[in-house]
């Protein structure tokens, strides 16, 4: 049965830098965008703004919905990537809630897109995205919620 993974990330800009949280993968420390996999009875939304303050202690809600990106790993794995803009007025201090995330960093657009330490291919295809200036309303996303009994 075909189950993509559906992950939710934030490019999170401030004073012309980006967000980045670095992670120890198999020995490697690598690059990422807050991001984390949708969890059961949460909505998209609710999912970024939860691994943005689990990844890096930062409280605040998306601007916007950039961009879905579809890919499927090196070893098979499709994922849905659903990606949001979280743009704050200046830097701030960072404080990683998740013990996989060694640190987080803030660097500019050109450090990601020649870093060659990046978690996927999707780090910096989503700095690409957020450069092109598109962005869509959160209210396109559509939420439906029923009651669950």
């Amino acid at each position: 049965m075909f189950k993509p993974h559906v992950t939710v990330a934030c490019v999170v800009h401030a004073q012309g830098k980006f967000l980045v949280v670095e992670e120890t993968i198999s020995g490697k420390a690598l690059w990422n965008q807050p991001a984390g996999h949708l969890e059961a009875n949460e909505t998209l939304v609710q999912a970024a703004k939860r691994e943005l303050w689990e990844e890096t202690g930062i409280h605040a809600m998306p601007d916007a919905f950039i961009r879905m990106h579809q890919w499927i790993a090196p070893d098979k794995t499709p994922f849905l990537r659903f990606l949001f803009a979280v743009d704050l007025q200046e830097v701030c201090a960072t404080q990683p809630h998740d013990s996989d995330i060694d640190r987080c960093l803030w660097v500019s657009a050109d450090e990601i897109l020649a870093a060659t330490n990046l978690r996927s291919p999707l780090v910096a295809e989503s700095i690409r995205s957020w450069q092109t200036g598109t962005r869509f309303p959160l209210s396109i996303i559509g939420e439906f919620n029923w009651p669950f009994k």
